[in-house]
């Protein structure tokens, strides 16, 4: 990795184990993960199906907590939060994208877009500035009162990715997100990523399956039955 590149850790995660149960077994999913995400990094995870890559990446976002170690992310161990003040936190620090954009069919891109700023205390007009700011940086300004049915995929990922950086979050996590995208179409929303993480310093958490997706991150760190095996960069 490129020295000049190095920043302080915004994420620690100290052996973090987790398992989950089926019937009356525990199934374990992570075993004893421990690594750190510097700022401004862009971190691709992969691994086979089962391999727990999504569960981590559902743990960094505090979407699940973890059943042993911790995750300190910008100095707070999010473990130690409570379900209201994790939800919180997770509104202000994390942006989610997601392979299939989640978007809801009844609201234009613009009203997408400003979703997460409804729990905000901006005013009607900073909400409006910041939308029509996120929605520039994806180049869909001329698209905001269109609704997913009418945007392509490409375009409707690109609404997600607004959606995703509108609240400017600390991380973004993003699970598959080319995974429903033709190529010409996942090369363009790699290249808005990585846009976001080199012009805009976004830190970037990725699950793919796609090798060439995972080639756009600076670090490649693979998972295997829940054990972290090795780190390319």
């Amino acid at each position: 990795m490129d020295a000049s590149r190095v920043h302080p850790s915004l994420v620690s995660i100290n052996a973090v184990s987790k398992a989950y149960r089926r019937g009356n077994q525990l199934v374990p999913v992570l075993e004893g993960i421990s690594f750190s995400i510097a700022k401004g990094e862009f971190l691709a995870l992969m691994g086979p199906s089962g391999s727990g890559k999504s569960t981590l990446l559902n743990l960094i976002a505090g979407i699940d907590s973890v059943d042993s170690g911790s995750i300190v992310i910008d100095g707070v161990d999010i473990a130690t939060l409570t379900d209201s003040a994790l939800a919180g936190w997770r509104a202000a620090h994390v942006g989610f994208i997601f392979q299939f954009y989640n978007l809801i069919p009844v609201l234009t891109a613009f009203e997408n877009v400003e979703l997460p700023l409804l729990l905000t205390s901006l005013s009607r007009r900073e909400r409006r500035e910041h939308v029509e700011a996120a929605l520039s940086v994806v180049s869909l300004s001329d698209r905001q009162e269109h609704y997913p049915s009418q945007l392509s995929g490409g375009q409707q990922q690109r609404v997600a990715i607004a959606r995703a950086v509108v609240t400017d979050p600390a991380i973004l996590v993003a699970d598959e997100p080319t995974g429903d995208l033709d190529r010409v179409s996942a090369e363009e929303i790699l290249q808005l990523m990585a846009q976001l993480n080199s012009e805009f310093g976004k830190t970037i958490v990725m699950v793919t399956h796609d090798p060439r997706a995972a080639e756009r991150a600076h670090i490649i760190r693979h998972l295997e039955k829940g054990v972290l095996n090795d780190v390319l960069s």
